[in-house]
This record gives C-alpha cells, structure tokens and sequence, in this order.
C-alpha cells in the first residue's frame, strides 16, 4: 500500500499549490473557471471547486495506472476503471480508483472501432468506445439517411438529428485571428521550438493553405505571422484536426493567459489528457468562455469532408469561430476546438462540441507549451547587415547577410519578398523559390528573438531571376501508383518546370479506376498552397471512375514552376480503386 500513500501524498502538495482549486477554500476570490462551471454545470461554486481538486487527483492516478488488462476509464464520483481481470482490479484499488468489471479488452474493442470504420456510410457522424458501457457506440443523423447500421454484436447505435460541422469562422488563447481574407478561427495555445522560435496551436482545418498570412484583426494588415510554414505545419485529416502559426511579426508576444471573455484570465501551468467525465471550459471568438463535461475519447468524427480519429466530444456549446480555440481541464491546457453542432441554445445536443487533445499536436511538431507568466525582453536585434544574392535559377533566388545581435539571443530571420514573408530559416542564408523567369525582384530580412522582438528591416537586396524555357512542354506526368483506399486520401506530388505564369485555365486528366465516382473528392493544390476543387464527394447511387477523366480548372493564378498536387479523398465505404496518372497542362 506504500504506492497508494504516496501517490496520495504528491496529489496532495500538487494541489496544495494549484490555481486555488483545494477543497474548502475560506475565501471566495473571483476564479473563472469555477464561476464557468458553476453556470453551465448548474452547480455551486463549492462544488466546483471540489470537482476541479478531484479531477486534478484522478490525473495523478491515471498517468500511474497499468494499461494491460484495462478498457479505459472515466470520472463518476471518483476515477472508475474498466478492467478485465482481478489481478489488475486489485492494482486499481491499490492506485486509489475503483475497478469495474467488463467482458470486452481493449484489443476487442479496438477492433470493433475498425469494424465500424469500415462500415460506415454517409449519415454515420461518428463512432468510438464507450468505456461506461464497454462497447463501441455508432452515432447515426437520421436527417441524412434512414440506412440501418449492421448488427454487431459490441456495437451500439445512437440515433441523432444533427451533424457535427468544423467551425470556421498579444496572440493570447482564444483570441480570434485570420487566415488571410478567410473568415476567423480562435487562438489555441501558443508554444516555442527548440530554438526558441514562437507559434500557436490552433485547428488544422483552419491552417489548410500553406504559408497563407495570419492576421490579429479582420481586414487591416495587422499581421501575426504565417500559417503552415512550408505546408508541413497542419492536418485535417484523421490522424488529426491541428496546425501551427509562426508568429514572425515585431509588436507580438506569447501569452499564457486564457482571455475568458470579460473575468480575469486564466495562466495555463501545463496540459494534461483528456478523460470522460472531465470538467472543461473553452475560450473562443464567437461563444466567448463556455464550460461542461468530457462524453467520449478517442471517437472518430465524420465531418462529411473528412473523417478525423482521436477526437474528444463534450456538453460544452459552441459556435462557428471558436475553431481552434483553447480548451482547459482546471488550469491545464487539454485541448483545441475541431467543431461541433454549432449552437448555444438551451437544451442542446449531449455531445455538442469536440476538441482536438492538445498534447498530440505539442508531440507531432516538438513544440514546448508557453506556460506561466511572459519574459521581460522588449530589446530588438539588430538589424542583418550586408545583405546580398548569392546566386539565382529561373524560379530561384539565394540570399545571404551577417548574423544580427541581441541583449539575450538571435532566434531565426524573416526573408520578405517586398511585404510578402518568403521564408523563415534559423541561418543567415536562404533560398527564395517559386519566382517567375527573368523577372526583378526585392528582398530584405528582419531578426527575430524568443521574446517575440524583431529589428528594423536590413537594407533592400535587389536580384533577377535567369531566363526560362517559354517553348518547353507545358504538360506535367506523374505516373506514381497509388492505392484509392476507404476514408483515406491519396497525395500525388509532381513538379512543373514551365516558366512564366500558369494558363488562366489549367487542364488536368486522371487515369484511374474506382468503383464508386461519388465517394471521391477530388483536388488539386497549386504551387502557392492554393486549392482547386476538381470534384466534391456526394451522392447516393454509385457509378464507376470514367477512365481517363479531364477537369477544367477555372481562375487559376499561379506560378507556373513548382509542384503541383492531386488530392484523391474516398469518403464512402465498401469500394475500391487505384490512381495510375495524372497529367497537368499548364
């Protein structure tokens, strides 16, 4: 029992010293967070604060629990555990949590989800393990269609009447901010990389466009940074619903402090995993401080674009605008808002908002969580002297400059292309690509440090790209094969060397077999990071690929050079195909 004692002990001094969410507090200080939860849970500020000091005890507990012989776990009254035998009960106890007996392991139910997956057809919304009832439960919106899901047997269908819908619409958590002329999302939490270079979180859906700008205020040139640096930097897809914001421009810090919209903010101290049963509250634009309780983990979510996994569902409201914004478990960042049933009227939908857990997002891209209260560093660097061209392509120009100096350290520069951000690099020597031939251009480069300063700009680097080949080829061939699988997509990369600017309407031909022409979205990414939709996924009656099949692809305004992508999603079940070629004429 020595592990029990302990483990109750470090709950304990934790909680000791923790956003004032001990039990019994003499005093009734303002805390939004518990003044949240006690308006959208309907219960008092007491017990508020006795559920926030038990969740933070429930956390050290699972973090210590073992996985084998365990089916999952949720908050009712205490930490309950799903378990499968009594030696592993018996650990529970010991841990302090309760142990419920189930039929199912988690390797069943694991592959009852993927059962399910396979399974689903347009109108499932989404589908997960229930660890309460130790099944898989099928949400099914019977506004779309009135197909029966199979029997099977772990498996248990919810009818519902609505669908879930990503909401669009100091870089402080829950600040709203812009993805160019898009409508706005909401910051999630700012974090640093290892060089001390600054970003936010926020939902991927929101950072589809690559090295699209990020602006603090709708309309003005209020510029944050850049969205999805070098398109690496988001995923909408189902590993995920998570970008990441660089945050390149003078004037911005990083803030720990959640804005709740009108009380004082909250620091965020750390960030935990989501479990079901959990309190949360989230900070966004449009539905401002909003709290309820964890319903599901683990839960894919059908979107009807896209099917993401590992998603968390929640009583919380929302509404469309909120994307991305910061979800907190107490004082601790837990996740980013995906989407949700887009209202905040009384006697709404059970599972009426989902988030995207934090933690994954943090993992993927090796970001550190901003936490505590901001430094004092407001010195700028210098700017970068002696910037010159080192060499140029038809498409390319390379630049170098001296290192600049800073009070405490250099993080990165900035290449602007005019007022364009053209690159963000830690060295002082760069690549610019993507330029038309025989064309001039003008560069010049900022300094960047980990406090968020950035120094005048340097002296202006005037260079002209090299003639290209105006009578070379204008068609571009991938013959790469790729399997058209269920509710994954295919990404089919290829480079274009034609000079000059693409055709105004640009031709592409795919050869490919499918056997359901309606289970596919279809689209191709520019070299700017630009979509164009080839063909939208919908329909009910199923007809084969007409193979090959041309698109026309209207107001394209593009570069020429560079790669080009074909997207093929398979959003429907039961069918297959395979991707041969494409072709792009330009």
């Amino acid at each position: 029992m020595r592990l029990r004692t302990a483990l109750w002990l470090a709950c304990a001094l934790t909680l000791s010293v923790s956003a004032g969410y001990a039990s019994g507090a003499g005093s009734e200080p303002e805390d939004p967070v518990v003044d949240a939860l006690s308006r959208d849970l309907g219960i008092s500020r007491s017990e508020a604060q006795d559920r926030l000091a038990d969740q933070a005890q429930a956390q050290l507990v699972a973090a210590a629990l073992p996985r084998a012989g365990t089916a999952g776990m949720w908050l009712d009254g205490g930490l309950k555990v799903a378990v499968t035998d009594e030696a592993t009960a018996a650990a529970v106890r010991d841990l302090g949590a309760q142990p419920v007996k189930v039929s199912r392991d988690q390797a069943t139910l694991d592959r009852l989800v993927k059962t399910v997956a396979d399974r689903a057809f347009p109108g499932v919304t989404s589908w997960g393990v229930d660890p309460q009832h130790n099944d898989v439960a099928v949400r099914i919106d019977r506004t779309r269609t009135s197909r029966a899901f199979p029997a099977i047997e772990g498996v248990r269908v919810v009818e519902t009447t609505s669908s879930p819908v990503q909401q669009a619409g100091t870089v402080q958590p829950g600040n709203p901010w812009w993805p160019g002329s898009e409508s706005n999302c909401s910051v999630g939490f700012p974090a640093t990389d290892s060089s001390g270079g600054k970003h936010f979180l926020t939902a991927g859906h929101c950072t589809n466009d690559a090295n699209q700008a990020a602006y603090g205020q709708s309309g003005s040139q209020n510029r944050i940074g850049t969205s999805n640096v070098g398109g690496s930097r988001t995923v909408n897809a189902r590993e995920g619903d998570m970008g990441v914001v660089a945050v390149t421009e003078a004037g911005w810090s990083l803030s720990a402090s959640v804005n709740t919209w009108g009380g004082s903010a909250v620091t965020v101290t750390g960030s935990v995993e989501p479990l079901v049963g959990q309190a949360v509250c989230h900070s966004g634009n449009t539905s401002k401080w909003q709290c309820g309780e964890v319903t599901a983990i683990n839960q894919s979510i059908n979107y009807g674009s896209v099917v993401v996994e590992g998603l968390a569902t929640t009583t919380a409201c929302s509404l469309g605008g909120d994307s991305g914004g910061a979800w907190l478990a107490g004082d601790k960042a837990v996740g980013l808002h995906s989407g949700g049933a887009s209202s905040c009227s009384p006697g709404g939908a059970k599972d009426q908002s989902i988030f995207q857990p934090v933690n994954e997002a943090l993992r993927k891209w090796n970001l550190t969580l901003v936490t505590g209260g901001g430094g004092g560093d407001t010195q700028a660097p210098t700017a970068p002297a002696n910037p010159r061209s080192t060499d140029s392509t038809s498409t390319s120009v390379t630049l170098a400059w001296d290192a600049a100096t800073d009070n405490v350290g250099v993080t990165g520069y900035t290449v602007y292309n005019g007022t364009a951000v053209a690159a963000t690099v830690a060295a002082t020597t760069a690549t610019v690509t993507g330029l038309s031939p025989d064309t001039a251009y003008t560069f010049t480069i900022k300094a960047n440090d980990a406090a968020g300063n950035s120094s005048p700009a340097s002296a202006a680097v005037q260079a002209r790209t090299k003639p290209g080949n105006p009578g070379g080829s204008r068609t571009f061939r991938s013959d790469t094969d790729f399997p058209i699988r269920d509710y994954q997509t295919v990404v089919s990369p290829l480079t274009a060397t034609a000079s000059g600017k693409a055709a105004t309407t640009v031709s592409v031909t795919v050869a490919a077999t499918h056997t359901c022409l309606q289970d596919l979205n279809i689209t191709l990414v520019g070299p700017s990071g630009t979509w164009y939709t080839l063909q939208r996924y919908g329909g009910y009656q199923c007809t084969a690929f007409p193979n090959p099949k041309t698109f026309t692809v209207p107001n394209v305004n593009e570069n020429a050079t560079g790669k080009w992508t074909l997207r093929i999603g398979d959003n429907g079940p039961g069918d297959t195909g395979v991707l041969d070629a494409w072709t792009v004429t330009l």
